[in-house]
């Protein structure tokens, strides 16, 4: 049964005109309260991966759930549609479990805290934050076992409750959650953070009402919206051609020897509608890399990637969500069945924005991106140390994002633009170790006209006997290049002992023990190069030497010869590029290096580790059960 919004006031919101001066000063306000939210988020919150990286996401809707500002989309519509209860003034709801809210928080380490605001006795928007917790408990500490087979073994599922009823403080809920957590402060502090932006933005908006009128802001965030859904509508119809396209991409491998995972999408357009199928897409995995891929929070990949692509001036909001329609094979990797696990997700949902990449850019090249750093990799360490304290790491890391029609790509960046690294000061004083090496790899970003950007290797020397675990990909399936641009590196992860002897890491494995004084190269893959290496100005390439970004000997992926003094050798870089240009063939689209087979033939002399195997997918899921 669905959600039952209990109103005392049954006045409907009057459609008033919004002259253009207070729209612009909405929308703005809207805006800065979204960074607002951001803002109580880091100075509340506890844990590194919120309080230092920025690993959460806000939300401001209008009455009926549409996301006005916000990152994800809405969530809204699938909450009141999963939650069989009642919504009333003084509410506020908590949750965490990806299948109560049809996948629009992808796992269960994801906490969303959801505040419906109400003025007058009537429900004037909803405000919602969520963030990625350290640790609910589970088989592994991080709670994201890559083992799991079924999201019982993830940790705490928290279905959509009231974490405050009509204004009380439901203190045993958060007691009884808390207990799961093997760090409940970090835990206790995030939440009380979630529900302080989520409050800040409240007021925000109810200032906006007092302000401006309640007719006229319900007006403005209309407005907001019908204006998003006009530009959209052009968009799509330049952008997106009745003409069928389709591309693939992969992950890896699933952590358990298996891999790698094919991800399919076919795009076009029937009329105003585009169309995206991810028919192709292979089954369900066993292990924990499943993505539960909300169809809105998709509408909203899309939407971004077209905005942020072909038009950044428009603001990004629910408004186009019925210019597109979204279908996605249950069963699938990217709408399993429940209970499969669903840890794991990061790689798959990275993967989205490359295929998003691939499709878009097939009828116009000149906009396409190369694949980049589209992940999230983890690092977990934690352990007891010699005072008999637990303590627990949770990183990610950062990498190459692909070279792109405006220029090259970053050097060891994240996939979302509101992350930030963690400081090594901070690492330092917190957790039992140090940081040897924090550097870009050189020539890691594929050649190009426009280089893809570096990885980078971070040395991590532990002071205390522990346990690790990793999550990352692209170590087997190089990120592609566009447009003549070459793939660029793939990742890898190796354990040094204190005797120089070096053990080779899966790019996907847990409960790795390491003692004092172990050091993990923790090194991050490459973005594909866009466009022709052999039109890049050799004075450039040569200078990226100097900085340690390009090697002497990477150089030559661009036909440059540097001399002894430093400099480019021109009569040398002619003569290469001429004989370099004369034996390549015609310059394709897409490189994506060698196909899959060769891959798996050449795996372990390349990477030390053994190649994945193809599923049998009846086979494997008898396994599975």
């Amino acid at each position: 049964m669905p959600a039952r919004i209990i109103q005392t006031n049954d006045t409907q919101f009057d459609k008033v005109a919004i002259d253009p001066v207070t729209l612009d000063i909405i929308e703005n306000a809207l805006r800065n309260a979204r960074v607002e939210m951001d803002a109580t988020l880091v100075r509340t919150a506890m844990s590194p991966g919120i309080r230092e990286q920025g690993d959460a996401f806000p939300l401001i809707a209008d009455h009926e759930g549409r996301m006005i500002v916000g990152q994800f989309g809405s969530f809204i519509g699938g909450f009141l549609r999963g939650y069989d209860g009642t919504v009333e003034e003084g509410d506020m709801f908590f949750l965490s479990d990806p299948y109560s809210v049809e996948g629009a928080i992808s796992h269960s380490n994801d906490w969303l805290v959801l505040l419906p605001v109400f003025k007058d006795g009537r429900l004037l928007a909803y405000t919602a934050m969520f963030g990625h917790q350290s640790d609910i408990g589970g088989m592994v500490p991080g709670s994201m076992p890559i083992h799991a087979t079924n999201i019982f073994q993830e940790g705490v599922r928290i279905p959509p409750v009231k974490i405050y009823r009509g204004g009380e403080y439901n203190e045993d809920l958060v007691r009884l959650v808390l207990h799961q957590s093997r760090t409940p402060q970090w835990c206790a502090a995030d939440l009380n953070a979630l529900i302080a932006s989520c409050r800040v933005a409240a007021r925000r908006v109810e200032e906006m009402a007092d302000r401006f009128g309640i007719d006229n802001y319900t007006s403005a965030t209309e407005e907001l919206l019908a204006r998003n859904h006009r530009a959209m509508k052009t968009l799509l119809s330049q952008a997106v051609s009745e003409e069928k396209v389709s591309f693939q991409d992969y992950l890896c491998d699933d952590g358990m020897g298996f891999g790698p995972y094919r991800l399919k999408c076919t795009m076009w357009r029937e009329g105003q509608t585009v169309i995206l199928d991810f028919d192709g897409t292979d089954p369900q995995s066993i292990a924990s890399i499943n993505f539960y891929m909300n169809e809105n929070m998709f509408k909203m990949f899309f939407g971004i990637y077209m905005i942020m692509v072909f038009d950044p001036q428009i603001m990004f909001n629910d408004g186009f969500y019925d210019l597109i329609e979204v279908r996605i094979p249950e069963g699938s990797l990217l709408k399993p069945k429940f209970p499969a696990a669903l840890s794991g997700r990061t790689h798959a949902l990275g993967r989205i924005f490359d295929i998003l990449g691939g499709l878009l850019g097939q009828k116009t090249p000149e906009f396409l991106n190369a694949a980049g750093f589209s992940s999230s990799p983890h690092l977990f360490y934690a352990g007891t140390d010699q005072k008999g304290d637990w303590f627990q790491l949770f990183q990610i890391g950062f990498g190459g994002i692909p070279g792109r029609p405006m220029g090259d790509g970053p050097d060891g960046h994240s996939l979302w633009p509101g992350f930030t690294n963690v400081p090594n000061e901070f690492l330092e004083r917190y957790f039992p170790l140090v940081i040897e090496r924090y550097e870009t790899v050189a020539d890691s970003g594929g050649a190009g006209l426009n280089r893809g950007g570096n990885g980078i290797i971070m040395s991590y020397r532990f002071l205390e006997p522990g346990v690790i675990a990793l999550h990352d990909d692209r170590w087997f399936v190089p990120p592609w290049g566009v447009n003549g641009g070459k793939p660029g590196a793939r990742a890898r992860k190796i354990l040094e002992k204190p005797d120089g002897s070096q053990i080779i890491l899966g790019n996907k494995v847990e409960d790795v023990k390491v003692e004092a004084h172990d050091v993990l190269h923790f090194v991050t893959w490459g973005g594909g190069g866009w466009g022709d290496p052999l039109d890049r100005e050799p004075g450039l390439v040569a200078k990226e030497v100097v900085q340690g970004l390009v090697s002497v000997e990477g150089a030559r992926a661009y036909g440059v010869v540097i001399g002894k003094d430093g400099g480019v050798d021109a009569a040398a870089t002619t003569v290469l590029r001429d004989a370099m240009r004369s034996e390549r063939g015609a310059i394709e689209v897409f490189d994506f290096g060698p196909d899959i087979e060769t891959l798996r033939a050449n795996c372990e002399a390349e990477t030390g580790l053994p190649a994945p195997v193809q599923p049998r997918w009846a086979d494997y899921q008898v396994a599975a059960e």
